[in-house]
């Protein structure tokens, strides 16, 4: 049995100069591999000077997260994949929980640490926290991060547990799922790759899951700052790309309209609130994302009949914002499909 930890990097030198170390040090049952997404700064020097034997696959120019992921993983021969960030920090023995959680049930295809913040190791980190979920019409959250509040980790979600989908910050992936699923799609460049992707592959049959057992600290925001409106368009479009790749026919023209109307709420806030650059990115977003269903139709599966294990069945703002239900555990557990 092969594992690789692929990092992708762009421009990360100094995210390498800090991280890379722990990564070589506390991987020893993984080949760890650099994948240069046509960096312009001083990182493939770096690399070459500092870690002579370490593998670097050079991309010839920045294909963004997803594209980029695709590209190099098909240069990579392993069962296993992880997908690491360069701005995170990994602990001993963080890879074998994993896997033997992963080997002992065939149809866990993905799954992902707990991801705790660099800078407060107590708390639970925006990207992953204790594993993923999404609302029906969209909205992701997470086990100890729901929208902007982060919860102290105190042991509360120590169970391994089924997930709707696994960061691509830490993710681990059986390489023959991720060639059946056909990768990330590379079309979606950054943000929101990670839920499509398990969202296709929990269709096919596969399991997403979590391993508290395993704990990686993330500084996250390390490409895009949270207040990016480009982070903002990349966002709002490829979540309504996914949504419409993946519902079911019966209800995703009802869905999708509801959604129509959620963000022109979020727009109307933005511009209401002095924030005219993340309104114009709103309606951006959905303005590519009107241009793509044609491309997104061929992508469809045809075999979709239903939301899949993990979707929580209701609308995850009304239980944040109007019933203030600010932790995961807050949420009516009997909604999770």
């Amino acid at each position: 049995m092969k594992t690789a930890v692929v990092i992708l990097n762009w421009n990360g030198l100094a995210m390498l100069q800090r991280f890379l170390p722990s990564v070589i040090a506390n991987s020893p049952e993984a080949e760890v591999i650099v994948a240069d997404n046509g960096s312009t700064d001083a990182s493939v020097d770096y690399l070459r000077e500092h870690y002579p034997t370490l593998r670097l696959i050079l991309l010839d120019k920045n294909y963004g997260f997803a594209e980029g992921y695709n590209r190099a993983l098909a240069q990579v021969e392993a069962d296993y994949y992880v997908l690491l960030n360069d701005d995170v920090e990994v602990t001993p023995h963080w890879i074998t929980p994993v896997l033997s959680t992963m080997q002992d049930d065939p149809t866990i295809g993905i799954a992902q640490p707990k991801m705790l913040m660099y800078d407060q190791r107590d708390t639970f980190e925006y990207a992953g926290g204790a594993g993923g979920y999404i609302d029906r019409y969209g909205y992701p959250f997470c086990r100890g991060r729901m929208f902007s509040t982060l919860e102290q980790d105190i042991h509360q979600y120590d169970t391994p547990c089924d997930i709707f989908w696994a960061s691509g910050a830490a993710m681990f992936v059986r390489a023959d799922v991720w060639k059946q699923v056909g990768g990330l799609d590379g079309d979606f460049f950054a943000h929101m790759e990670e839920i499509d992707f398990c969202w296709r592959a929990k269709l096919q049959g596969y399991r997403a899951v979590y391993c508290p057992q395993s704990v990686v600290y993330h500084v996250g925001g390390g490409t895009l700052p949270k207040s990016s409106p480009t982070k903002t368009r990349l966002n709002f479009r490829n979540n309504n790309a996914l949504l419409y790749k993946n519902l079911p026919l019966t209800t995703r023209r009802r869905t999708l309209r509801i959604r129509a109307w959620l963000d022109m709420v979020a727009a109307l806030k933005s511009l209401l609130t002095g924030h005219a650059d993340e309104c114009r990115a709103i309606w951006a977003a959905r303005k590519e994302y009107r241009t793509w269903k044609p491309a997104l139709d061929r992508k469809r599966a045809t075999t979709i009949d239903k939301l899949p294990p993990c979707t929580y069945n209701r609308l995850i703002l009304t239980d944040y914002y109007l019933q203030r239900r600010r932790t995961f555990s807050q949420l009516p557990q009997q909604h999770f499909l």
